[in-house]
């Protein structure tokens, strides 16, 4: 997730505020959701489940890139579709469409996680926690489409 992440702060970074913050956004969700999941380089020796205050701020970082997506970004990319044509629009609205039906994972996430989870709730954290990493980097590659559609638009153009 990384790696592709910094593939996409190269190839679209720089172009608009935005987008630049809203992949900052990303990235510290990237790194947040490795170190709740102990993954490297943030693997421990002893498994035991993350502080609840460490939870909480994955929760609301992630509802905050989804949210900005979905009123900021995805709203001004897809109204520069609209301007570069009816072939443009058409895939970035299947690429939305895509990309929204990936929302209720984190919502349900966060609904789960974020306040004081009970005890019964956290014995599904692991499971909960990959199947989110899964989705979220899925959605990751659409948004990456999305902005490939419009940046390959103006470079070409």
């Amino acid at each position: 997730m990384l790696t592709k992440l910094e593939q996409a702060k190269e190839e679209w970074g720089g172009t608009l505020s935005i987008i630049d913050n809203w992949l900052e956004a990303r990235q510290e969700c990237v790194v947040l959701y490795c170190q709740l999941a102990g993954l490297p380089p943030y693997q421990t020796s002893e498994r035991s489940l993350p502080e609840q205050k460490k939870i909480t701020k994955f929760c609301q970082l992630l509802l905050d890139y989804a949210s900005t997506g979905h009123f900021e970004v995805y709203e001004q990319i897809i109204a520069q579709c609209k301007l570069d044509g009816v072939e443009n629009l058409k895939i970035a609205q299947e690429l939305y469409s895509r990309i929204t039906t990936t929302t209720d994972t984190a919502l349900n996430f966060n609904d789960k996680y974020a306040e004081n989870a009970s005890d019964k709730a956290l014995l599904d954290f692991d499971k909960d926690l990959s199947e989110l990493g899964q989705i979220m980097e899925g959605r990751f590659e659409r948004e990456d489409q999305l902005l490939e559609v419009v940046h390959l638009h103006h470079t070409l153009a």
